[in-house]
């Protein structure tokens, strides 16, 4: 018999990565990402960051092409493409698909005034209850920047894209998006179910500007004759998925209902949950778009909490206080003491403003250190309980807009493989965590096949996840983990 694949991109902006995943066995049979090293960011000014989209379908087609040659796959082999993508970045095209200038992509910040001038002109109630955010520095935002700076050229805009609409046009040669997309954005009204019209009257947008709308899981669009001349696909194999890289990460852990929450610490941390009813955060210190399985008809909403300071934090600490040992060793370290790390707390706000301090910048600080009883284990623990507790402090904020968190998806990496980061999370939260082994692009890669009917739903599709480890609350140490959260969140309330 031979093999069934199914092909997952993952746009990112530092590299493109591909993966081949098996349809019947649910493991990746190959995977690659171009370029090796971090792709270029043009900044021609500061606080700009551009890149070229070519850039992206190149680096997409050296990847197809490693993992084709890797696994002896055929264009016939391969059933059908998901895409996951960066969020947030605007790729303009002419009437012919030409691309008219490079793609502001998510860490450009020049239109955070565009956005802040919206917000307060229209309102913050209209804004927050159509939008369930502000404006922002988001793409409606920079595509009023280009409006307002570029003005020929925006007449020539005959479609705006995100970076996996534009992945999937030169797949297909066709142009659509969807419902998830146009609300990363700021493009989708979630009151009127329906393009977001206030705003783009606001900034003078045709309506017509935007692509046609597309499922989620659906055949959005299929590989032209030309592209699968070019990459070796069949002609017609179906592009069934495509997700923001968050709203993917989640699909990619198996989060699709409410209460559930995928969640990442690398140098930054991110918890993503669903919830089931259209809400917001008054303060916009989380950011609610809409989830993979949004539809008009069934509310499911992915809310994003950002923290800045997480990984980072940790990586410091070890190159400054820990240099000579090991992550592993320095994990030994802090599990040395007592949970509350003896009454020092660390504020882990390094990283710049941090959003749900509603964009303060306070820096990270460290407290209660006494010069005759603490050592450096004491600074390692109170490092990893500080990360711990911003994640926390942000959950709160979700708790609040009506989301139960009962379970907590993320992958075996990064700040989840310490015990005792693990154990912190889940005896603070009350939360059960899952590890698991997976990526973006074998996600977008297992979106396709439920989109393309290969699947019947998502639990067939994410049958064969690889669960790595559960790790389930500490009832016996509850009062201590929660009586140190009180003692840091008390210190933070100080410093803000």
């Amino acid at each position: 018999m031979s093999n069934r694949y199914l092909l997952g991109f993952d746009v990112g902006s530092s590299s493109v990565k591909a993966s081949l995943t098996n349809v019947d066995t649910g493991e990746i049979a190959a995977s690659a990402f171009y370029p090796e090293h971090e792709a270029p960011i043009t900044a021609v000014k500061a606080g700009w960051a551009e890149q070229d989209p070519q850039m992206w379908w190149d680096n997409a087609k050296l990847s197809l092409k490693k993992i084709m040659s890797e696994t002896g796959a055929t264009g016939e082999d391969i059933l059908a493409i998901g895409i996951s993508y960066q969020m947030h970045g605007l790729v303009c095209v002419d009437k012919d698909q030409n691309v008219l200038r490079p793609s502001i992509i998510w860490c450009d910040s020049r239109a955070v005034p565009y956005g802040e001038k919206a917000f307060n002109t229209l309102g913050s109630d209209q804004c927050l209850s159509h939008l369930l955010n502000s404006p922002g520095n988001f793409t409606a935002s920079k595509l009023a920047w280009v409006k307002e700076n570029e003005p020929a050229l925006f007449e020539k805009i005959d479609k705006i894209m995100l970076p996996g609409d534009y992945i999937a046009m030169k797949l297909s040669g066709e142009i659509n998006t969807t419902i998830g997309g146009l609300s990363e954005g700021m493009m989708w009204d979630f009151k009127e179910k329906k393009p977001a019209k206030f705003l783009l009257d606001y900034f003078g947008f045709p309506e017509d500007i935007l692509p046609e709308i597309a499922p989620t899981f659906s055949v959005q669009a299929k590989v032209s004759k030309s592209a699968a001349a070019e990459l070796g696909l069949k002609e017609g194999t179906p592009i069934s998925y495509r997700a923001g890289d968050q709203p993917n990460n989640a699909v990619s852990l198996n989060v699709f209902n409410p209460g559930e929450i995928a969640s990442t610490a690398g140098t930054s941390g991110v918890v993503y949950g669903v919830l089931g009813d259209v809400n917001y955060d008054p303060k916009s210190r989380v950011n609610t778009f809409a989830h993979a399985n949004y539809t008009t008809d069934i509310d499911r909403l992915g809310v994003l909490l950002c923290i800045n300071g997480t990984g980072i934090l940790n990586a410091w600490v070890h190159r400054n206080i820990t240099p000579d040992v090991s992550y592993a060793d320095m994990n030994d370290l802090a599990a040395s003491v007592a949970i509350g790390s003896e009454g020092v707390s660390i504020i882990p706000f390094g990283n710049g403003a941090e959003r749900v301090l509603e964009n303060k910048e306070i820096g990270c600080s460290i407290h209660g250190l006494n010069f005759n009883k603490h050592n450096r284990a004491h600074i390692v623990r109170a490092a990893q309980e500080g990360i711990v507790f911003s994640f926390c402090y942000g959950m709160e904020i979700m708790e609040k807009m009506g989301m139960d968190i009962k379970k907590i998806h993320a992958g075996k990496a990064n700040m989840f493989l310490s015990p005792l980061f693990r154990d912190t999370l889940a005896g603070v939260s009350g939360a059960t965590i899952e590890l698991y082994e997976t990526d973006g692009s074998a996600g977008a890669a297992k979106g396709a096949g439920i989109g393309a009917g290969i699947y019947k739903d998502h639990d067939e599709a994410f049958a064969t996840l690889k669960k790595l480890a559960v790790i389930e609350p500490d009832e016996s140490k509850r009062d201590a983990y929660l009586s140190a959260y009180a003692q840091w969140k008390e210190v933070l309330k100080n410093e803000i």
